[in-house]
Order: structure tokens, then sequence, then C-alpha cells
């Protein structure tokens, strides 16, 4: 079968990132940034050209990775659903690293800047690897590369602390991916099957004659166990506050809108794809939809008590994260798509939100306490906008894509009924008032009175990059707030193709 040229797009959109990883880390510096910007524009590029033919067309296909067929082949599937969920992360890629530019030479050392453009091209493939996967193997050697390449992020700048939470990173991963490894091999033991669609089949013989039935859902338990570890949810977070707040603006905002993200998207399609809502979300939905709701409080909780710029927008994540799974507990379409969309408009919100933040800081001197940060947001009056956009987005303000994912999410929970529907709702309720006390406190803040003069940063040259990828953010997180109907509407045709 000769395959139409776009086709082929999945599998140059892993091996390119792939090439570049590696002649970044034969180049110096500059060169390096330049290398590495231009990959993640053209994985943009190419991701928005799949959307553009998948969705036009209502289509899904598979690139089979060789002729060995099932169970041991290797396979990427490509639809509407894979992406846009793609799009999405690579163009919150590009922002984060066009943006966070200068910040880069500020934080880390020109000599270790090839290793830094190494680990985004690792990254970057792994994004495209799990966003296209049609087979657990194949996901789990991804989700490696990703655990391994987010862990250099983070200690890329080779401070003390910075290493520490490295190294915690690291610990927390690997028993995520020990976990997932576990699942992974018992599922493979009873089905002999590694391929989504020949899985889900296996899956449903074992269902069908009643046969392994706890083992099976042992597998599938495990490897949700995992991928929750490896994603922070609550109470498997203590990971990541340290981890965000000590690494580079560029690597917290990849951390957070992207890593956490991928895998959550790889959870929905094991779900959708693999086990089935029957063995899979119906099993532990209750169990599920308990820890998101712990974690949608508490997490913003732990983001009021905190007292430092960086710990603040780590801590939210944690809340946001919960509130993504709590789509996903709902067990239903609607849930999982609501979800989906949570995902694209808490990334788009979250990496602005790192990226200005070390704009903020640099305006004080370096400064990360709330109180040295006052007036921060007028000595940067465009990164202060847009840190107010992105607080305004988390906390659920109409017309940006915070407050159109919390709908859609709440129209999830109407349509499903039940003792979830007030559950979530009032979950909801309070997660934005939470949202709102440390957000909006922490806004003003930064466009209270300034300081005296002397405090003050020095002045920089003006960075246009950044000035580009901020007004750039500010129209995604507008367009996901205007223009959400369209995008929800193709994520449930793309999850229409997913079976």
């Amino acid at each position: 079968m000769i395959l139409a040229w776009w086709q082929n797009l999945p599998l140059f959109l892993v091996l390119c990132p792939l090439m570049c990883g590696v002649a970044c880390s034969a180049l110096r510096g500059k060169a390096s940034r330049c290398v590495t910007a231009a990959m993640c524009a053209a994985e943009s590029a190419g991701m928005a050209v799949l959307l553009w033919y998948t969705a036009s067309g209502n289509v899904s296909f598979t690139y089979a990775m060789g002729k060995i067929g099932a169970p041991f082949g290797n396979e990427l599937r490509a639809g509407p659903a894979e992406a846009l969920m793609g799009l999405g992360f690579t163009l919150v890629l590009t922002l984060s690293v066009t943006g966070g530019n200068r910040s880069l030479t500020e934080d880390v050392e020109s000599k270790r800047m090839n290793l830094f453009g190494a680990m985004i091209g690792l990254l970057t493939a792994a994004t495209a690897a799990i966003v296209f996967t049609n087979d657990l193997f194949t996901a789990y050697v991804f989700i490696e590369i990703t655990t391994l390449s987010a862990c250099a992020l983070i200690g890329v700048t080779n401070r003390g602390r910075a290493l520490f939470s490295s190294a915690r990173y690291m610990v927390m991963n690997l028993l995520g991916s020990g976990l997932f490894l576990l699942g992974l091999s018992m599922l493979y033991a009873l089905t002999g099957q590694l391929l989504f669609p020949q899985l889900a089949s296996a899956v449903d013989a074992l269902i069908a004659e009643n046969r392994y039935s706890v083992s099976m859902y042992l597998s599938f338990l495990l490897m949700g166990l995992g991928l929750c570890i490896k994603s922070a949810l609550y109470p498997f977070h203590t990971w990541l506050p340290d981890a965000y707040s000590n690494a580079t603006a560029v690597s917290g905002a990849l951390l957070s809108s992207l890593v956490s993200k991928l895998y959550i998207f790889l959870l929905i399609k094991i779900a959708l794809r693999a086990a089935g809502e029957e063995a899979f979300i119906h099993r532990i939905g209750d169990v599920l939809f308990l820890y998101a709701a712990v974690g949608t409080v508490l997490g913003s909780v732990h983001a009021l008590y905190q007292r430092k710029l960086s710990r603040v927008i780590a801590y939210s994540s944690v809340a946001q994260i919960a509130c993504v799974y709590l789509g996903i507990a709902l067990g239903s379409g609607e849930g999982i798509a609501a979800a989906l969309f949570y995902i694209l408009a808490h990334s788009a919100a979250k990496s602005m939100l790192f990226v200005t933040s070390h704009k903020l800081r640099r305006a004080c001197g370096g400064a990360d306490g709330l109180e040295d940060l006052r007036g921060a947001a007028r000595r940067s009056p465009l990164a202060g906008l847009a840190f107010l956009a992105g607080a305004c987005s988390l906390v659920g303000i109409p017309g940006l894509g915070g407050f159109a994912a919390k709908m859609y999410l709440a129209q999830a929970a109407i349509g499903g009924g039940g003792w979830r529907m007030p559950a979530l709702l009032g979950l909801l309720a309070v997660s934005t008032t939470l949202n709102a006390a440390y957000m909006l406190r922490t806004a003003l803040i930064l466009y209270s009175r300034d300081k005296p003069a002397g405090e003050a940063g020095k002045p920089k040259a003006r960075d246009a990059a950044f000035a580009a990828a901020t007004a750039v953010m500010i129209g995604l997180n507008l367009f996901l707030g205007f223009c959400g109907r369209p995008v929800i509407e193709l994520i449930h045709r793309g999850l229409a193709l997913f079976s």
C-alpha cells in the first residue's frame, strides 16, 4: 500500500528531532540555540499540516514500522485527536523556547547549552512518539527518554538545589516507570499482544470468558498508577514543587505544560484504545475521582500558603493536573474530551506564567519572594500583562481558555449525572475560589506600589523574541476562550476515530 506524502509525517516528526538533538550536542551555545528553535518551529509546522489533512478528511491512519506484525510490530497512528494534541504540545514547546531564549543565556553556561539543545531534541521526539504510538512497547521506550531528558533539563544549570531536585525527580519518575513496566509485562503475559487494536480484542475476549480478571485489572491499575506518579497526581506530587521551581524558566514551562500532560494523554489512549471503559475507567473511576478531588483542593491550599512566586506557580500545577483527572474519572466521552481541552488550556496558560516569571524576577534583581516582587509588573509591563492573562485563565475568567475548560468539564458532569455531578460542580466552585485567592493575590502584589528604584534589576535591552512569543501566547489563550467550541468538536471527532 502506497501512502500519501503527508502520511509519512508521524515518522519524520519523531526522527527529525532525534537527529537535531544529535547535531545540537556537537554545536556551541548560539548555534545550538538556533538549531533548537528552528527544529521546534518545524515540528509545530509539521503537526499543523498533519492536523489539516486528518481533520479536513476526518480520517485516521496507521503507519507500520517495518514488516513485523502483531504482537511484536511497532506502529504509529495519527488522527485528528493525536494531531491536535501534538500541535498543542509542540506549539507550547516552540513558544517556551523562543520566549525564554534570553533567560537561558543567564541561567545556563554557554558550554552546557549544547546539552540543553540535545535534551530538547530528545524531548520533542518523545512527545511525537508518545502522541502517535500505537503500541505499549514504543510508549514505554519513549516514556524513559522523556524521563531522562526532563531530568537533564532540571539539572542543566548545574546548581546544588537544581541537581538535588533533578535527582529527586529521577527517583520518583523511575518508580512510576517501574510500575508501568510491571503492569505492561503482566498484560503481555495474559494477552500476548502489545499493539493497541489486538490488545483491545484480547482484553475483550478475556472479559467475555471471565478469565484472569483480577490479574488483568491489576495490570491496568499498575500502569495507571505509574502514569499518575509521573504526572504528579496528588499525593504523588512531592517531587514537583522543587523540580519546577529550581529549573530554568524554559524547563519549568516544559515540565508543567508538556511532560506531565504527555503522560496523561498516554493514559487516556491506553484507557480508550487498549483497556476499554469497562476494564479501566469504570473499575477505577471512583478511586481516581477521589484522588483527583483531594488534589484539586489541597493543591490550591498549598499554593495559597507559598511565599515564593516559582512555588505558587508550581503548586498551581498540582491542582490543575487534578482537574484534568476529574474529567477522566467521569468515565464518559464528554469527560475525556473536556480533559483533553483542559490539557490544552492549562498548557497554554502555564507555559506563559513560567516564561514571564523570569522577566518579573529579573526586574527585581532576581528576587523570588512575593514581597520582594512588589511592582515587578510595572517595571516589566509586557511580562506583567502576560502573567495577569495566564493567572486569569487559570482562575476561569470568561474569554480565556481556562474558563472554557472548566465550562466543558461542568457540562460533562451535568451530562453524566449521578453522584459525581454535584461533587464535581462543587469541586469546580471551590477550586475556582482558591485559584482566585492565590493567583489574583499574586497578580495584585506584582502590580502593587513600586519599591524603591535602587532595588530593581539592571535594565536590559529589548527582547524581541520574548515579546513575539508572549503576544502569541496571549493570543492562544484568547483563541481557546472565544473559539473553544470548534476545538472541543474536533476533539470529539478525533475520539470517535480512536476505536
